[in-house]
């Protein structure tokens, strides 16, 4: 290869409608831009309860990926659901680890990559990045992204040691690590401050696709949306029940729809793909808001993002426990100039990043009495903003090509 090679330990979901695995996926895809060629080590599909061939189509063509032997030791290996505690250590699928190392060393000899890079949030990964570095002694990236392990997570504590100890070889081993939000890094330093040298610290922030941002807005035309319908909100992707615990906010909507403020011909809440929808089904049930308040199934990526520009607002979720996270999905949010209703910890990351923009609103994710005055005055101002494109040259800072310029930088500067 006449490019300088770089070989990503990437355990990837190819889940409908996701943003989180794009981060990787368009780092391998404009990479080539910036003379790297990368090389993928990954799962085997039968890893994944559901597979997307949208997502796989993602990978370009030129890029090499090796898939190996792994199974999900919840889905392959519980009996009745239940499973030994260390089939999870770190992770479902530490069965990756010997198949991974075995064809990692393989990818290694024959393609000589330049640098190993691993990416979380598959603790299994970063394993395979850690041990393949040691064996092999090239250079090696975690993207680390999130916090591994935290206060509280993961709750049980042999696995929370894993993390801890994983953590702790990517402390003392790793050439540079990579973050997505500026807490993450801080609280890095804080856990590891006798063995980090700051300068391998790096912020690489997610961001949003303008080439698929672009597809997007060729798939409205084709597929206009209803103009009589009634002010619709979308939340896209992902609910977790702890870090973005909805129930304050469904309690807020069922009070404004018992007091005549909403009702479903004024008001369309759409929950798209919360992965949670029997446990969400309940509580919109018991807050009698089935007229109001729909879960509806993942869409493709692109379909994903025509939605979030079809829709009137958006709704994001992010609670204190996240604080040190930046959903992906806000970063495509703000491209679509759609207004935010952001329901959050105004000390976290998300709450910073939405502070930098007008028009957006936010509100504190636990108090429903908050949630239910920001969403009045959110709704009223909804009728007179269309769209919030006067920052949009801005947002070109986290576009995902700028992104990977800045990895580029950081690959060729360990070279150095």
């Amino acid at each position: 290869m006449d490019k300088k090679v770089l070989m990503i330990a990437f355990h990837f979901p190819p889940l409908k409608g996701s943003s989180g695995i794009q981060r990787t996926l368009k780092f391998c895809q404009y990479l080539p831009i910036y003379g790297w060629q990368p090389i993928v080590l990954s799962v085997n599909e039968r890893a994944y309860e559901e597979i997307s061939q949208e997502q796989l189509n993602d990978i370009s063509p030129n890029t090499i990926v090796r898939r190996t032997f792994a199974l999900d030791t919840k889905q392959h290996l519980s009996i009745m659901g239940r499973y030994p505690i260390y089939f999870v250590i770190p992770d479902r699928w530490i069965s990756w680890l010997p198949f991974g190392l075995a064809q990692g060393i393989c990818l290694a000899h024959k393609f000589r990559p330049t640098i190993i890079w691993s990416t979380y949030p598959i603790a299994t990964a970063h394993l395979i990045g850690y041990v393949l570095h040691r064996m092999t002694k090239i250079p090696w990236i975690a993207d680390l992204r999130d916090p591994m392990a935290q206060d509280g997570y993961p709750e049980n504590p042999i696995q929370w040691k894993s993390f801890k100890w994983i953590e702790d070889r990517i402390a003392k081993y790793a050439s540079a690590i990579c973050f997505t939000s500026p807490s993450a890094v801080l609280d890095f330093i804080n856990k590891h401050p006798a063995i980090v040298n700051k300068e391998r610290l790096h912020l690489i922030e997610n961001g949003y696709d303008e080439e698929s941002f672009q597809q997007a807005l060729q798939f409205r035309k084709l597929h206009p949306i209803n103009k009589n319908r009634p002010l619709t909100l979308l939340h896209s992707g992902i609910i977790y029940p702890s870090e973005r615990d909805p129930r304050p906010f469904f309690k807020a909507i069922s009070h404004l729809k018992k007091s005549g403020l909403i009702t479903s011909s004024t008001v369309n809440i759409i929950f798209r793909a919360t992965c949670h929808d029997d446990l969400f089904s309940s509580m919109i049930n018991a807050n009698n808001l089935e007229d109001i308040v729909k879960l509806v199934p993942p869409l493709p990526y692109i379909e994903a993002l025509a939605e979030m520009l079809d829709s009137d607002g958006l709704i994001l979720f992010q609670a204190a426990n996240c604080n040190y996270q930046i959903p992906a999905k806000l970063y495509e949010y703000l491209r679509t100039g759609r207004p935010i209703l952001g329901l959050i910890d105004k000390k976290g990351d998300t709450a910073k990043i939405l502070s930098r923009y007008p028009n957006h609103k936010t509100c504190d994710i636990a108090l429903s009495e908050e949630i239910e005055t920001t969403f009045v005055n959110y709704l009223n101002e909804l009728n007179t903003i269309e769209s919030l494109s006067n920052y949009a040259s801005d947002l070109t800072q986290y576009s995902r090509q700028k992104m990977t310029e800045k990895l580029a930088d950081l690959l060729n500067s360990i070279l150095k």
